[in-house]
């Protein structure tokens, strides 16, 4: 068979200094799926980007072929390249957020690919751009396409993305991190959006750090590490039986496979550091940190309906507990962080913090005490100022009453960076040329910047491949060992839940459905749309035929 995409020993370089990838050489038939995996800034998302001409300013190509349906892309201009992407390749990004138009509603930033490549009239585009959004899963597509993308969620975000993506039905489909921010029921429906397109001869190049994804998805499996592939075979083979110790770190590290209390990686915890220990807060004598009580929330659409995002939810959270949030995209999991950070006024109910008001205090009374509670955000990128470099990032964040000089407040940041596995040359770089597990840990390092008591987690090891996932969340087990820290812990990921929370929330459509002990929900859940969620989650055990 003729393969639809050829590939042989493709190399990029940025400047003079190493290429960040070298030698990849691989074909890709009609309706099969390679999926590339390896660690942040292996070279995967260069890789994926390269094949659209969208490496980047600098970028030097260089191949024996790279070739799309027998034709060479190698010589092709801007020109080339636009009629090319959309109508041949179809291209899904990372972070959702940053790739959609803030300026522009869903329907129109999707209606554009349709538009450029002259797809019937405009009420046949209107048509179909609804069409594309029921396909991925979108709830109420003539709502959702009215609206900006930050009023939609985050996995909401994510497949209208991959509508645009696939509006033009291309031959070959570049998906990069595709299911990140997906809860697992939509994440399902995803996945076999994407299989029905390989079935239907659709070829596919998977960028995903996800292995149970990977296992489902994929026929064949290249593994990346330094921008080269360091092992490439069959799904079953590199998943059942790696050849490579780089492959078996990164299945050792699936949180999945692993109870709480269990290291995924192989880095040892930090010391403990007592000038740090004394200057947690005193707990608080009933031993409850946080309490929400029958909050609830209500937000107008652009129809002017308003909808309840939140409805009578109740909650505590304890000195050095972790409470889990789950739920499917728009379930109101976010809404509930937000209004217990009270970044949100509840319509109905209240938050306390250690015992205290909080939630009805003024901002100026609460701007005293922001420091007990801290935040890591689901789209990194978007809470940083892009004109600020890592460092300045970080130790914006540091409270002056502790770090006063400026060698205190560098030296702490050098320590914080180095917690979450960033090396000392990225503290001078600027969020936009780091990779997405990269920009993650720095709002980690943020995060842990004013020695918070409560950490609320929104998607925190979303960005992040499964090695760096695996760093970070021993790292937040380390610290609330060694600290006492809370957190709510909100993630899409139920393997992750179900590795770092003592007690879960199963949020749907704003009520809390279920909440218990994480071992008791995941071993016997009672509702059955918690039967269903976990019913969903995809396994990372391959099957003995590619792809099956």
């Amino acid at each position: 068979m003729t393969a639809l995409l050829r590939v042989e020993d493709l190399t990029v370089a940025f400047g003079p200094g190493e290429p960040v990838v070298r030698g990849v050489s691989f074909d890709l038939a009609p309706g099969e799926c390679l999926a590339i995996v390896g660690e942040s800034g292996s070279g995967k998302s260069v890789t994926a980007r390269t094949l659209l001409g969208l490496a980047g300013a600098g970028a030097q190509v260089d191949a024996k072929a790279l070739e799309l349906q027998e034709n060479t892309l190698l010589r092709n201009r801007d020109r080339d390249w636009r009629r090319i992407r959309g109508r041949q390749v179809g291209f899904v990004l990372q972070d959702a957020l940053v790739s959609l138009d803030p300026l522009r509603t869903v329907g129109h930033e999707i209606g554009e690919t349709l538009r450029l490549h002259r797809y019937g009239s405009r009420r046949r585009r209107k048509a179909k751009v609804l069409e594309l959004l029921a396909a991925v899963g979108v709830p109420e597509p003539e709502l959702r396409a009215r609206q900006l993308p930050h009023e939609l969620s985050g996995g909401q975000r994510q497949r209208a993305l991959i509508a645009s993506a696939i509006a033009l039905d291309p031959p070959l489909l570049i998906a990069d991190e595709p299911t990140t921010a997906l809860d697992v029921t939509v994440q399902a429906q995803i996945l076999d959006l994407l299989r029905a397109m390989k079935d239907r001869g659709t070829g596919l190049v998977l960028i995903s750090h996800d292995l149970s994804v990977v296992s489902r998805l994929a026929d064949r499996v290249a593994v990346m590490r330094d921008g080269v592939f360091v092992e490439q075979g069959s799904v079953a083979e590199v998943l059942n039986s790696p050849s490579h110790p780089y492959t078996q770190t990164l299945l050792n590290a699936v949180p999945a496979a692993h109870r709480k209390g269990t290291r995924l990686s192989g880095v040892s915890p930090r010391g403990a550091d007592p000038a740090v220990d004394r200057r947690r807060a005193d707990p608080p004598t009933d031993g409850v940190l946080l309490a929400a009580e029958g909050l609830v929330k209500r937000f107008r659409g652009p129809d002017g309906v308003e909808r309840t995002a939140v409805a009578d939810v109740s909650f505590t959270i304890g000195v050095g507990e972790t409470l889990g949030i789950v739920g499917e995209s728009g379930s109101g999991k976010t809404t509930t962080a937000r209004l217990a950070l009270a970044l949100l006024a509840p319509d109905e109910g209240t938050v306390t913090l250690a015992g205290q008001p909080w939630s009805e205090l003024t901002e100026a009374k609460r701007r005293l005490r922001r420091r007990q509670i801290s935040v890591v955000y689901q789209d990194p990128l978007s809470s940083f100022d892009p004109r600020w470099t890592v460092r300045r990032i970080v130790e914006d964040a540091l409270p002056v009453e502790l770090y006063p000089d400026g060698a205190a407040r560098r030296r702490r940041t050098e320590e914080l960076l180095a917690d979450v596995g960033l090396a000392a040359e990225h503290a001078d770089r600027r969020p936009l040329l780091l990779s997405g597990g990269q920009r993650q840990r720095v709002a980690i390092a943020r995060a842990l910047a004013p020695e918070p008591a409560l950490i609320v987690c929104d998607e925190p090891v979303s960005a992040l491949d499964v090695t760096i996932q695996a760093q970070v969340l021993d790292l937040l087990a380390d610290l609330q060992q060694r600290l006492g820290l809370s957190y709510l812990f909100i993630s899409h990921d139920l393997g992750v839940i179900h590795h770092v929370a003592d007690r879960v929330l199963v949020m749907r459509d704003g009520r809390v459905v279920e909440a218990g002990a994480a071992a008791d929900i995941f071993a016997a859940p009672q509702d059955p749309y918690t039967r269903a969620l976990l019913a969903s989650l995809p396994i990372a055990e391959p099957q003995t035929t590619p792809g099956g």
